[in-house]
């Protein structure tokens, strides 16, 4: 009580930065403890911490080519993130983005390859789309899963994920494999598929900051959205009140699975230009990581993207540099999840509480629940 009289007599500037100050300590510090164990380790690892964190951020921001890799790196992970944290806003834990980035990928490579005689105008939003339709479908299967059986997401998602990877292997290796060359992968997109940059910047990371502001619109400014968070907050409250839950899960699904797929394309027609198995591998489990350093908002997911995407991209620079073996930054990345997971740990560090209104995430719905 004396804490909220205390907040009504600030300032409303200086309320609103305490605020904002309470809902990204937690974010901010499980960084700053991650990157303080990760100097621990690099010190036993008989590494220079300064010199392997200098090396990171010069291999990630340091140039103008470092700069759009890390954007490049960042761009299928803002997707992922998306993707799992619109799902979280419906109480649903969605594991499968893996799934769904990768069936997305290679449905993108496929109609880039296949179709012919198309102008760049609609044979790139054609790709586009086709990869989105990929995973809107493999994300409504765990979701029409939950509703109707009972069957919990997160386990369906696991094993869906194995079904994901060995398929897309399969076609790979299989129907859609490049005949002109030994390994599994499928023919390069044609140039009509392909999505350029603008200058310095991949225009496939433009269209993941779009979807970003979608996906806020969406949430914070619909119907639709208003009945997902409230599915996620209470299903039994949001029944009463004579909201479709059974439809509003599967749609979730369906609708993370589509951010998830585009990720996927994005990858193909912007990066790679073809699908080849392993190069997407983790991009949908990141998700994870980002969703929850995000605290599940999606303009949170955007820095978060860029932070993991940085690591990934001066890893190497760091490992050349500095001797550091790469899983050092897979450590921090861990790290990072784990104490933004237990943000306990952090508010007792940082001595902070929960701000007003602070949504706090909660992983899923309990086993069978609908």
């Amino acid at each position: 009580m004396n804490n909220e009289a205390t907040e009504q007599r600030t300032h409303p500037t200086l309320l609103l930065l305490a605020r904002v100050w309470r809902t990204l300590s937690v974010p901010i510090g499980a960084v700053l403890l991650a990157a303080g164990i990760g100097a621990i380790i690099l010190v036993v690892s008989d590494a220079s911490p300064l010199a392997a964190y200098a090396a990171l951020i010069e291999g990630s921001f340091g140039t103008a080519e470092a700069l759009r890799n890390t954007m490049e790196k960042a761009t299928p992970l803002v997707f992922s993130g998306l993707a799992v944290a619109f799902a979280f806003k419906a109480g649903l834990f969605n594991i499968g983005a893996q799934g769904q980035l990768l069936f997305g990928a290679i449905v993108s490579a496929f109609i880039g390859f296949s179709v012919k005689g198309l102008p760049f105008f609609i044979h790139a939003p054609l790709a586009l789309l086709g990869g989105a339709a990929a995973g809107a479908f493999y994300g409504a299967i765990p979701g029409a899963l939950k509703t109707f059986t009972g069957a919990h997401e997160v386990i369906t998602t696991i094993m869906l994920n194995f079904i994901a990877i060995n398929m897309t292997d399969f076609l790979a290796d299989g129907p859609w494999k490049d005949p002109s060359n030994i390994f599994a992968r499928t023919p390069k997109i044609l140039d009509s598929a392909v999505i350029p940059s603008l200058g310095d910047v991949p225009a496939g990371f433009l269209i993941s900051l779009g979807m970003a502001v979608v996906v806020w619109w969406l949430l914070w400014r619909t119907t639709l959205g208003f009945e997902i968070r409230t599915v996620g907050t209470n299903p039994h409250a949001a029944r009463y009140a004579g909201i479709r839950v059974a439809r509003t899960v599967v749609l979730t699904m369906a609708l993370s699975g589509i951010l998830a797929g585009l990720g996927g394309a994005v990858e193909t027609q912007g990066v790679v230009g073809r699908f080849q198995p392993g190069f997407n591998s983790g991009l949908g489990f990141d998700g994870i990581t980002i969703a929850l350093l995000a605290k599940t908002h999606p303009f949170g997911v955007i820095p978060a993207a860029l932070l993991v995407g940085a690591m990934k991209a001066g890893t190497s620079k760091m490992q050349f540099e500095a001797g550091v073996a790469p899983e050092i930054t897979d450590v921090i990345q861990a790290l990072i999840l784990f104490f933004v997971a237990a943000d306990v740990i952090v508010r007792w560090i940082l001595r902070t509480r929960r701000a007003a209104g602070e949504e706090q995430v909660t992983l899923s719905t309990g086993w069978g629940s609908q």
